[in-house]
């Protein structure tokens, strides 16, 4: 499965002493890039992997990165405390490449943090330890480096397993994830929900460092990186490519944390939608969605000091009445309004989505300009 280089063969001469790369480590050269290290050419790529308890799925990961078609990276595997056997099972692939670092803080942003420090190359690829590559997922990803405009942000579709073990859930999601493709796409329906699978990407290094890196707090890491590079004007985008087998499983974080719950995503939401300049004008601000539920998430924004002057739904028991000042009212209310309202839509239910869009567009509102999508 794995090469049978051991480090103790590949010995350097440092300071007058002979020293391998373990010996570095062990020792206390600076982890994030020894002297040994510093003998190396930049790689193109790196590839930054966090892992904990990873022994029944890191060779098969491992095995992914050293199957792919572009060679020219280095993998930044990052020990988080780790408490099984991944660290002797990555050792044992021998592959100069792979940079086993141990993080010097306590969790996964930590983690990601030093990781992103340690990594040389100007690009960095996320990768998990229960996740499989496709062989050419690190070439597409180098080729769009190449285009102009370059992009900040490259990720791809992923295909999620086992298939059975998923729910309807996670199959609408990533139905809505595997579509959600073009900058523009990604900047109208970024309040949706996460549009990256977060192992799935590919940053620029110096736009995360220059923005903070990730952040610690009640809420998802990663969405919240890519709410903050949405805010700072970054490019991102998504590839029309199945690059990467993203692994569920119910040890997940995102199925055991309390970060990653409902309430945890709103609250972040409404932040950032409460910053986004589309919203800081003077055109009234409707709501699609009267029930007790998306007023529970809706209220999260109107903290922020917002207005509603009309509540859309089709219940005709809800049309007609009023919620505070604004009056609840039908869809065909807003065919002639001038000036145009700006509308958020909050209904999340299967399929209601797009055909509020398609309505929308056919009164002659724009995505993006003159309404969002709300998860």
């Amino acid at each position: 499965m794995f090469g049978l280089l051991d480090w103790s063969y590949c010995d350097i001469e440092i300071h007058g002493k002979i020293r391998n790369e373990h010996m570095l480590l062990q020792y206390g050269y600076n982890q994030s890039e020894s002297s040994f290290d510093k003998l190396k050419p930049k790689p193109r790529l790196s590839i930054l992997m966090p892992f904990r308890i990873a022994g029944p799925t890191i060779a098969q990961a491992a095995d992914s990165i050293v199957a792919q078609s572009f060679t020219d990276f280095e993998l930044v595997a990052v020990a988080d405390h780790c408490r099984d056997d991944s660290k002797v099972i990555l050792n044992a692939c021998g592959d100069p490449r792979f940079r086993i670092l141990d993080n010097p803080g306590e969790g996964l942003v930590d983690a990601l943090n030093f990781g992103v420090s340690a990594c040389r190359a100007r690009w960095v690829v996320r990768m998990d330890a229960d996740d499989i590559m496709h062989p050419d997922r690190l070439l597409h990803l180098w080729n769009e480096t190449k285009k102009n405009p370059v992009p900040d942000l490259v990720a791809s579709c992923v295909h999620m397993f086992p298939e059975e073990s998923l729910s309807n859930g996670y199959l609408e999601y990533m139905r809505w994830q595997n579509r959600v493709l073009t900058p523009e796409q990604i900047s109208n329906e970024i309040y949706v929900e996460s549009p990256f699978a977060h192992p799935s990407i590919l940053f620029r290094k110096s736009l995360v460092e220059s923005l903070g890196g990730y952040r610690k707090g009640d809420f998802p890491e990663d969405y919240e990186l890519w709410l903050r590079m949405h805010q700072a004007g970054a490019r991102m985008l998504k590839l029309p490519r199945d690059l990467l087998s993203w692994r569920d499983s119910g040890a997940r974080l995102s199925r055991t944390h309390p970060s990653y719950r409902r309430e945890a995503f709103d609250r972040l939401r409404a932040r950032y939608l409460a910053a986004d300049a589309r919203l800081a004008t003077d055109r009234p601000l409707v709501i699609w969605g009267a029930g007790r539920k998306t007023r529970k998430r809706c209220k999260l924004l109107l903290n922020h000091g917002f207005v509603v002057s009309a509540w859309i739904d089709i219940d005709p028991r809800k049309i007609g009445n009023r919620l505070g000042a604004a009056p609840v009212v039908d869809p065909m209310w807003l065919e002639h309004r001038s000036p145009k309202p700006f509308i958020l839509n909050y209904v999340t239910n299967h399929g209601a989505r797009e055909e509020i869009a398609a309505l929308l567009k056919n009164f002659g509102y724009r995505p993006g300009s003159d309404f969002l999508p709300v998860g």
